[in-house]
């Protein structure tokens, strides 16, 4: 196996995995301690309701499992967020994104070696998938095909969520005003070195993913990634207005050259082009505001951590204090004798 002088932060997102989670971060720890020189081990619980706060406390008690460490957040969160609460405080030199229900931690030896041959960012898709709803398919598919439309990249498929991000691309990422949001779809679109890799694994757990969730953590990843749809609107709001201003041309033309012409028709005709030109207008310069506004803006955290704790033992803190003494260290240095005259 082959073994990588790195310091490697694995985050993993759980909820409500009381009954799984000594045997996720065990056979997590069993398969990364032999892998990397350095680790940490940093499971972000997104607001779980059962036995899973005090368990994780008790494994990072004096007798627990080392570097690990354990951010609780106070309200349930998607998973993009919460991935992005352990990698803003990651601090190796690469960090791993792993779902461990559905992600194989065994295929994180030939992720590393991508990364540390070069890569600042290696995805790993699973091409076996939990079953999902026909409703949700039907979801999936229009929601990355418009993704696809705007950003050019299949979401999905070309930036999934099990990943490796070197400290550079963790650090750009920092820099933007929605970096929870930004995290998902900006290495694959930011011009980094990448390499996709596919596997195939069988979920641990098959999970149902919610619609209703979906569906909103998808359109708010679209609206907030490109300009496009909006753009799109305020294309349309200006096609609308060029539109009712050649057809009012029109109607002042007919009303010129024929004479039987119904009464009241050029009046109304005008009304009416009148009205939704002024309207496309309104549209458009609203649009075009909220473009401007929605760039500069910086909303409120999106999490907040309830509890941090960390493993009572740390093997890279215990590496750290150990000092070596020269041999002349105590030494005394013998001062010449003067001589007598």
């Amino acid at each position: 196996m082959a073994f990588f002088p790195v310091f490697l932060s694995v985050v993993f997102v759980v909820r409500n995995q009381s009954e799984h989670i000594e045997k996720i971060l065990s056979e997590a720890t069993a398969a990364i301690s032999s892998l990397v020189s350095e680790y940490e081990l940093i499971i972000v619980d997104n607001a779980s309701d059962d036995k899973s706060i005090s368990i994780l406390k008790k494994m990072t008690g004096e007798s627990g499992q080392p570097n690990l460490q354990v951010y609780a957040l106070t309200k349930e969160v998607d998973a993009d967020t919460a991935s992005w609460v352990g990698l803003e405080n990651a601090l190796g030199d690469f960090v791993a994104v792993i779902d461990p229900l559905a992600d194989d931690i065994c295929f994180l030896p030939e992720m590393l070696d991508k990364a540390v041959s070069g890569a600042d960012v290696v995805f790993a898709s699973n091409e076996q998938k939990s079953a999902q709803s026909f409703a949700y398919r039907v979801a999936y598919a229009v929601f990355y095909g418009i993704y696809r439309l705007f950003n050019g990249i299949h979401l999905d498929k070309e930036a999934p969520q099990y990943r490796i991000l070197s400290k550079r691309v963790v650090n750009f990422i920092l820099q933007h005003p929605q970096p929870a949001i930004t995290y998902r779809h900006l290495p694959a679109t930011g011009g980094f070195d990448r390499v996709n890799l596919n596997y195939s694994a069988t979920p641990q757990v098959s999970c149902t993913k919610r619609l209703g969730e979906s569906i909103d953590r998808g359109a708010r990843l679209l609206v907030s990634t490109t300009r496009a749809p909006m753009r799109l609107v305020t294309t349309l709001s200006l096609f609308g207005a060029v539109a009712n201003l050649i057809y009012s041309i029109y109607v002042i033309a007919i009303g010129f050259l024929k004479v039987d012409v119904a009464p009241g028709w050029v009046s109304l005709s005008l009304q009416q082009s009148g009205m939704f030109f002024l309207i496309s207008l309104v549209l458009m310069v609203l649009g075009e505001y909220i473009l401007n506004m929605a760039s500069i803006s910086n909303e409120g955290p999106l999490y907040h951590v309830g509890q941090e704790f960390t493993s009572a033992r740390m093997t890279r803190h215990e590496k750290l204090n150990i000092e070596e003494a020269t041999p002349l260290a105590n030494t005394p240095i013998p001062f010449p004798k003067r001589k007598s005259t």
